[in-house]
C-alpha cells in the first residue's frame, strides 16, 4: 500500500483522534481500517510481531464507542452498557494493556478493569460498570461461571466486543479455557432471551503473530471472507537477522554468557534472554553478573555514571534481595514468581535502558512490548507440566520469542539468537517460514468444562450440551484432522455427529456416576447437583473433586493435607534428584519442627524421599512451621504454588464437607484451608507475622513471652 493509501487519524470522528499519537496509520493498519472501523463482521487477523495489531483491537474499541456519538459530534458515554472483552494468554500482557487503555481511555470516562491473580478483586457492582474487561482466560472462565446463573445473565447481556490475543494459545494446554469462553459466549448469544441484547450480535477479533490454519479460526469464529486477513514477513517494521548455534547436550551451560558473544550481536544495545525455566533465569542472571563483575569499570552493561545512579536508587526498592545486587550491573531477572511490584520495576528499569539485560522465561514471550535489540533464546527445550519430560517448544513460541526483537519505534533492525541441539539446528534455520497447525486442547479436560456449562444452567439437556460442543474450536478441528482426536480419517458428516453425541453422553453419564450431575430416567434432561457446584466454583480437575469426595468421614487434618498433595492442579511440580537430600533432611526433623511426616516401616520417619506427592507433603508442612528451612528458588516455587492450590482445594473440601454435615470434616478443612492461605499453622510460634510491621523474631519473642507461659 503506497503512502498516498494510508489511512489518517482525520478519517476517525473528531472525538477519536486524540487517541493516537501519530498521523497517519500503517499499510497493516490501513488496509483493515475499513473492516475494523466501519463494519461490525467478526475478524482474524495472522501478522508479524510487532506490526502494529495493538492499534486493531483499539479501532474495534473506537467502532463499538461510537454508538455514543450523538447527532452534533459530541461523545456522550453510558456506562456498562456495551462491554468489551479482553483476552491475552499472560498475566503480564493483560496489565501492560490495562495500564495503556486505562490511560487512554480513561480521559472519556471508560471504564477499565483488571482480573487477573495480582488483581483479580471484583463484585457484582463493578462488573456491570466497567466497560472494558482485561483478561486472562482462566480468570476469565472462572468469574464468567457465575454470570448467568448469579445475575440473570444481566452481566453476559452487555458483551458487545470480544478482543482475543495471541489465539494461537489454543494449541496450549491453557487453550481449552479460551475454547470455552468462546463457545460459552455463542450459546448465550443464540439464547432467545437476549435477542434484544448487545450479546445477540457480539463481535469477536482474534489476532496472532503465527496463525497457519486461519480458516479453521473463521469457521470457528464464524469470520466471513472479507474479515480474514494474512499479512506475511513484508510488514515486518524491522528487518530481523537469525543466528542459530547448535551445541552437544553436556555442553550447552551459559554458552550466550561469553559476553564478546553477547556483545558482537547486540552492539551494545538491549538484550532479552529467554530460558526454560525461572530459576534457570535467575542463574543466567547471577553468571553474567559474576563475568561482568570481573571488568571492574568496564562494565559493558553501564553506559554511564547517570545510569549506575539510578540503578542504584532503584535497588534499593527491589524487595527481591538477590535482584538488588544484579540490577547495580545492568543485568535482571523477570518472571511469574517476582511480585507485582518488582516486576513493573524491572520493566520500568528495562524500558528506559538502564537495565540492559533481561532474563526471562516465556512469560515476555506473550506480547509484552518492551525494546529488545537482541533475543537470546538460550535453548529451544521446555519443561513440559503435563508430561513431565523435556520437549522442543512449538514454533509458534519460538516466534514469539523471536518477535520481541528490534520492535518499532525502538529498532530498525533485530538481532536472534538461538542456541538449540546440534540434531535440530535445520528446524531454526528457516526460523520464520511456517508454524505448527493450531489444534484444539478441550477434549482432555471437557468434563471440567461441560460441568461448568450444566452448573450455570447454560446446558440444560443432551442437545444443548451437544449444541454447546458443536460451538468448539475442537469440532471444527475434528472435521479438518478426525486422526488427531482419534477418529476414522474418512468420517461422513452423519458419523462424526454421531461420535460427538458419543462423547457428550460419554462425559455426562461419568459426571452423573460420580454424583455431580442428575440425569433423569430418559438419560435427557441435566441439573446439576452439589458437589458439581462445588467442583465449578472453585474451578478443580475432576479427579481432584473425586478425591474430595472420597476423603474419608473421619477426616483428619492430615488427611486433608494428603488430599491437596495428590491433586491434578499440583501434579506439575516433580521430584528433582538435587533435591532429594534437601528434602530428607526436612523429613528426618531433627528439631521436632514438623506437625507431620513422612512415615515408613514401623512407622518410623522414611529416610529416603520417593515420590512427588511425598515431596509436596514434605514442603507443605515446612512452610507451615511459619519459618521455612528451604531457601532454594524452585522450591520456594513449588512451595508457594501447593499453598495457593492447596487453599482452594481445601475451601473445596470443607464446603463438601458441610454438605454432608460432616463436623469433623469440616473443621479440619476449615483449618487447613485458613493455615495454607497465611502459610502458618494454628500453633506457629510465628503467628503474629501476620500483623503488619511485625517481623519473625519479634513474632517468637512475643509467642514465648505471653503465649507460652499462658499454655503452661
Amino acid at each position: 500500500m503506497d503512502s498516498y493509501s494510508l489511512k489518517s487519524v482525520f478519517d476517525l470522528p473528531v472525538p477519536f483522534r486524540s487517541c493516537f499519537s501519530f498521523r497517519y496509520f500503517n499499510s497493516l493498519q490501513s488496509e483493515c481500517f475499513p473492516i475494523c472501523f466501519h463494519s461490525d463482521v467478526n475478524m482474524v487477523i495472522s501478522a508479524p510481531t510487532g506490526s502494529g495489531k495493538t492499534v486493531l483491537f483499539e479501532l474495534c474499541i473506537l467502532r463499538l464507542l461510537s454508538r455514543f456519538i450523538n447527532a452534533e459530534g459530541r461523545f456522550v458515554h453510558v456506562k456498562g452498557c456495551l462491554k468489551t472483552i479482553y483476552i491475552a494468554p499472560s498475566k503480564a500482557l493483560v496489565q501492560e494493556k490495562f495500564r495503556d487503555w486505562n490511560q487512554k481511555f480513561g480521559t472519556w470516562g471508560i471504564n477499565c478493569l483488571e482480573l487477573t491473580g495480582d488483581n483479580g478483586t471484583y463484585n457484582s457492582r463493578n462488573m456491570h460498570d466497567v466497560d472494558i474487561i482485561l483478561t486472562t482466560p482462566e480468570k476469565f472462565d472462572a468469574v464468567s461461571r457465575y454470570g448467568v446463573e448469579g445475575g440473570g445473565m444481566s452481566f453476559f447481556s452487555g458483551i458487545a466486543l470480544l478482543l482475543i490475543d495471541e489465539v494461537h494459545l489454543l494449541n496450549d494446554p491453557r487453550g481449552a479455557s479460551l475454547e470455552a469462553i468462546v463457545s460459552r459466549i455463542k450459546i448465550v448469544a443464540c439464547n432467545p432471551k437476549m435477542k434484544l441484547n448487545p450479546i445477540a450480535q457480539v463481535r469477536f477479533l482474534a489476532v496472532s503473530a503465527t496463525i497457519p490454519n486461519i480458516e479453521d479460526l473463521a469457521e470457528w469464529l464464524k469470520v466471513p471472507d472479507d474479515g480474514i486477513k494474512r499479512f506475511g514477513e513484508e510488514m515486518r517494521p524491522v528487518k530481523l537477522t537469525t543466528k542459530v548455534f547448535g551445541y552437544a547436550p553436556a555442553k550447552n551451560d551459559f554458552l550466550f554468557e561469553k559476553v564478546d558473544i553477547l556483545m558482537q550481536f547486540s552492539r551494545g544495545k538491549s538484550a532479552l534472554i529467554f530460558c526454560s525455566t525461572r530459576k534457570g533465569a535467575q542463574e543466567a542472571a547471577q553468571r553474567l553478573c559474576q563475568i561482568v563483575m570481573t571488568f571492574g569499570q568496564s562494565n559493558p552493561f553501564i553506559k554511564s555514571r547517570e545510569q549506575q545512579d539510578r540503578l542504584r536508587e532503584a535497588s534499593l526498592s527491589c524487595s527481591d534481595k538477590q535482584m538488588q545486587s544484579y540490577i547495580l550491573y545492568g543485568v535482571a531477572y523477570h518472571n511469574g514468581g517476582l511480585c507485582l511490584k518488582d516486576r513493573n520495576l524491572v520493566e520500568g528499569l528495562f524500558l528506559k535502558g538502564d537495565i540492559q539485560v533481561l532474563c526471562t522465561t516465556n512469560t515476555l514471550a506473550h506480547g509484552i512490548n518492551l525494546p529488545a535489540h537482541t533475543v537470546v533464546i538460550k535453548s529451544t527445550q521446555h519443561f513440559n507440566k503435563e508430561k513431565g519430560l523435556y520437549m522442543e517448544y512449538d514454533r509458534s513460541t519460538i516466534l514469539q520469542m523471536s518477535g520481541r526483537a528490534g520492535r518499532p519505534p525502538f529498532d530498525d533492525t533485530g538481532m536472534v539468537i538461538i542456541m538449540t541441539r546440534r540434531e535440530t539446528v535445520h528446524l531454526y534455520e528457516n526460523l520464520l517460514s511456517g508454524c505448527e497447525v493450531v489444534e484444539s486442547q478441550l477434549l482432555s479436560c471437557m468434563r471440567e468444562h461441560l460441568l461448568a456449562e450444566i452448573v450455570q444452567l447454560t446446558i440444560s439437556d443432551i442437545s444443548k450440551a451437544i449444541e454447546w460442543m458443536q460451538y468448539s474450536y475442537l469440532y471444527v478441528r475434528m472435521k479438518r484432522n478426525p486422526e488427531h482426536y482419534a477418529i476414522k480419517k474418512e468420517i461422513s458428516g452423519g458419523r462424526l455427529e454421531k461420535h460427538v453425541q458419543e462423547i457428550c453422553v460419554q462425559k455426562v453419564n461419568e459426571l452423573s456416576h460420580h454424583q455431580m450431575v442428575w440425569i433423569d430416567e430418559d438419560g435427557f434432561l441435566l441439573r446439576p447437583l452439589d458437589p458439581g457446584r462445588l467442583m465449578t466454583k472453585y474451578y478443580l480437575r475432576f479427579d481432584t473433586m473425586k478425591k474430595i469426595m472420597q476423603t474419608p468421614e473421619n477426616c483428619s487434618l492430615e488427611d486433608g493435607l494428603r488430599v491437596v498433595c495428590c491433586a491434578e492442579e499440583i501434579a506439575w511440580i516433580q521430584l528433582r534428584r538435587n533435591e532429594k537430600k534437601i528434602l530428607n533432611e526436612i523429613n528426618m526433623d531433627k528439631d521436632g519442627r514438623l506437625r507431620f511426616h513422612i512415615l515408613g516401616n514401623k512407622e518410623k520417619k522414611k529416610k529416603r524421599i520417593q515420590t512427588r506427592e511425598e515431596k509436596i507433603f514434605i514442603l507443605a508442612n515446612d512452610c507451615l512451621t511459619g519459618n521455612p528451612s528451604v531457601h532454594d528458588l524452585s522450591l520456594i516455587q513449588d512451595m508457594n504454588s501447593i499453598c495457593s492450590n492447596g487453599s482452594r482445594i481445601s475451601k473445596c473440601m470443607k464446603d463438601y464437607f458441610v454438605h454432608k454435615r460432616n463436623y469433623r470434616g469440616t473443621v479440619n478443612s476449615a483449618l487447613l484451608a485458613k493455615s495454607l492461605d497465611q502459610k502458618l499453622w494454628d500453633d506457629s510460634p510465628y503467628l503474629l507475622k501476620q500483623l503488619p510491621g511485625i517481623g519473625m523474631v519479634t513474632a517468637k519473642v512475643i509467642f514465648t513471652s505471653v503465649y507460652c507461659p499462658l499454655i503452661a
